[in-house]
């Protein structure tokens, strides 16, 4: 990636300074910063007394390249403007998540991607607020920093707010009253995990997607506005519809592609796969959904998340939803493993509860969960269990990982 971006200059970790030595990138200029040495960043700023000049920029210069989190392959880098850093505090974190100067975030996607990046230092910082930056930032470490620090905004995939449900729900969990604001993004999330959440806590999980492209979130609802089960609605200043793959906007209440366009959109990094993502100047986002006549947006499944076994699609997260609603499960992902009669066949990833048993009885108990719930055909034909599924950095599920294994 440093390459790619031709990246000069690093900021460094003292602690990692080895691991990005050994990387050996040419012409990069490193900094460390944390540690003791004569060159470490606070001993260089310590030694300058003179004001520094800030750099003259454009509302339509470069202020960053991001890259995707690597869920489909190959990371992609994503060129983003000052202005658009500016438009996404002032779409969705204006318009729908409504940050107050006196709010504390912190959550647990890392700050290089951009769901970390706009959660925990743009929207703050555009409402004065303040942010508490964890190393360690899984359900457990969550829970103690909202007691601690006391936390009013977080921000967290579906995983771990299930993880921080079963922690709640054993009694001894640290005191969560201080969260005023929560928001899911990163995946789906289920409708049994937003009713379990607002059950336990009262509160209303913000439910959103958003992508690298388009710098963050895109689709959304709050408060009263919500719909369990939906993603929402475009975010102020964001317009959507579904198309096919013609780019024909198909009827509501039919399944298509989700196509959005904003302030924001996307500019590939010297990447020949710019022109699948934008087409006839909308951002296709790769999401398979529903628009309601109503207006609100169901998710349905990634593109290339759909399985088509004997004629028939399906789509692995409503299979994912049903196995999570099973006491046993703690994480699944659902996939599709080529077959020469089927075409395809429906294949789930399970991670059980500690003491359960990972055998054939717990896997015919789980698909015969799956067929009292949905169609038969959409029941999987073989139940794989895991220690844990490949996740990224963000905590997005890696299903292409899982594909590659059947």
């Amino acid at each position: 990636m440093a390459e790619a971006a031709r990246c000069t200059h690093a900021l460094c970790d003292a602690r990692f300074l080895d691991e990005l030595l050994a990387a050996r990138i040419p012409g990069l200029r490193i900094t460390p910063f944390g540690g003791e040495g004569p060159d470490d960043l606070l001993a260089l700023a310590a030694r300058h007394h003179a004001p520094y000049e800030a750099v003259p920029t454009a509302a339509d210069d470069v202020a960053l390249v991001a890259f995707t989190s690597g869920t489909t392959g190959r990371p992609k880098g994503c060129v983003h403007f000052h202005r658009d850093v500016l438009a996404v505090a002032d779409t969705f974190s204006a318009h729908v998540l409504r940050p107050l100067p006196d709010d504390v975030f912190a959550g647990s996607p890392p700050l290089a991607f951009t769901f970390g990046l706009g959660g925990l230092v743009v929207f703050p910082l555009r409402a004065g607020a303040s942010a508490v930056l964890l190393e360690q930032a899984g359900p457990k470490q969550l829970l103690a920093a909202i007691e601690r620090h006391r936390i009013s905004v977080l921000f967290t995939a579906p995983t771990a707010y299930r993880v921080m449900l079963d922690e709640l729900a054993q009694g001894i969990a640290p005191d969560t009253g201080s969260l005023r604001r929560c928001v899911s993004a990163g995946e789906n999330l289920p409708e049994a995990t937003w009713r379990s959440w607002y059950a336990r806590t009262g509160l209303r999980l913000i439910n959103g997607i958003g992508s690298t492209e388009l710098l963050h979130i895109f689709l959304s609802a709050a408060d009263g506005d919500i719909r369990p089960g939906t993603t929402g609605r475009p975010v102020p200043g964001w317009r959507a519809r579904i198309v096919d793959r013609e780019g024909r906007e198909v009827p509501d209440g039919r399944e298509g592609l989700l196509a959005v366009r904003g302030p924001v959109g996307c500019r590939y990094l010297d990447d020949p796969r710019q022109a699948e993502y934008v087409r006839n100047g909308w951002n296709v986002t790769g999401d398979t959904y529903v628009r309601e006549p109503d207006g609100w947006f169901r998710y349905v499944s990634r593109a290339d998340d759909m399985i088509i076994s004997a004629g028939y699609n399906i789509a692995g997260p409503q299979v994912e939803e049903v196995l999570l609603d099973h006491p046993d499960v703690v994480e699944t992902a659902v996939v599709g493993r080529p077959d020469e009669l089927r075409g395809q066949v429906v294949v789930a990833y399970a991670v059980v509860r500690d003491g359960v048993p990972r055998d054939a009885s717990t896997a015919a108990a789980l698909r015969a969960f799956v067929r009292a719930r949905l169609a038969p055909y959409k029941s999987p034909r073989e139940v794989v269990f895991l220690d844990a599924l490949p996740r990224t950095a963000t905590g997005k599920l890696q299903r292409f990982r899982l594909r590659e294994a059947v």
